[in-house]
């Protein structure tokens, strides 16, 4: 077994409902070191800390070779499994996303983010449209003989504020989980969704193990650990928290 098909195994083992895998999101190579070192099981990146840090705005606006290159950096930064935030695939066509997942592979990678929503203005695709661009993903990583973790990204509780979402959505999301563990994907990816009841309602019926973003409002991890969550994600917060002490700390020197 390569070392990197030892990695894929041991981040899919790591998926286990109610004994949540907690990722801090780096954007770069030294943040994945002090990550490894504070005993994290594993890597992940965040697309928003990678195109913020680099001049960018989210929204797959930082160039793919780019990405891949820093990606390649991540990787080779640690011994630990990288799974990195693709976005929606870059590319307009499920053929585009299998290229860009191969591509992430051949660098190292072991998993990625793949969401549902077009990066121009964040509207959903349909069902029928993500789960061709998963199965394009999925063949992806089978040329590659590697059993790459496709975490299927949904963003429909990114269409309402939180105080309106209902469960309405939640159904909607299982339909959509369905319809994704059936084109290959491994893990179901909420963002948005922070009430508790429904995470729970979520996570007991999902067809795949659940991913939760940890942000304002979301239960602690105790809660969501006994609601079946099998992932917890932090996304952009540590970068904004790296940002906010640079900030602190050139302030204090400037007033000094």
């Amino acid at each position: 077994m390569s070392d990197q098909a030892r990695k894929a195994r041991d981040f899919r083992e790591l998926h286990i409902p109610g004994t949540p895998l907690v990722l801090f999101n780096v954007w770069d190579a030294g943040g994945a070191q002090a990550v490894t070192v504070a005993g994290a099981k594993a890597i992940a990146t965040s697309s928003w800390s990678v195109a913020h840090a680099n001049g960018f705005e989210d929204g797959e606006q930082l160039p793919l070779p780019f990405v891949i290159e820093n990606l390649r950096r991540i990787v080779a930064s640690t011994k630990l499994p990288v799974t990195m935030d693709l976005e929606s695939g870059y590319g307009e066509s499920p053929e585009a996303v299998s290229a860009s997942i191969a591509l992430a592979i051949n660098v190292g990678a072991v998993g990625c983010n793949l969401e549902d929503s077009f990066p121009v203005d964040g509207r959903l695709r349909t069902a029928a449209d993500q789960a061709l661009r998963i199965r394009s993903a999925r063949r992806a990583s089978e040329t590659a003989g590697l059993p790459f973790f496709i975490n299927a990204r949904t963003d429909v509780f990114f269409q309402r504020r939180p105080a309106s979402q209902d469960e309405e959505m939640v159904t909607e999301v299982l339909e959509r989980a369905k319809r994704y563990r059936d084109a290959g994907a491994d893990g179901l990816f909420v963002p948005g969704l922070i009430d508790s009841r429904l995470i729970a309602k979520l996570a007991a019926a999902s067809p795949l193990p659940v991913n939760i973003l940890f942000q304002e409002g979301t239960p602690p991890l105790n809660e969501l650990a006994d609601h079946g969550v099998a992932r917890v994600s932090h996304g952009p917060e540590p970068y904004l928290l790296a940002m906010r002490a640079l900030e602190a700390a050139a302030r204090a020197v400037s007033a000094s």
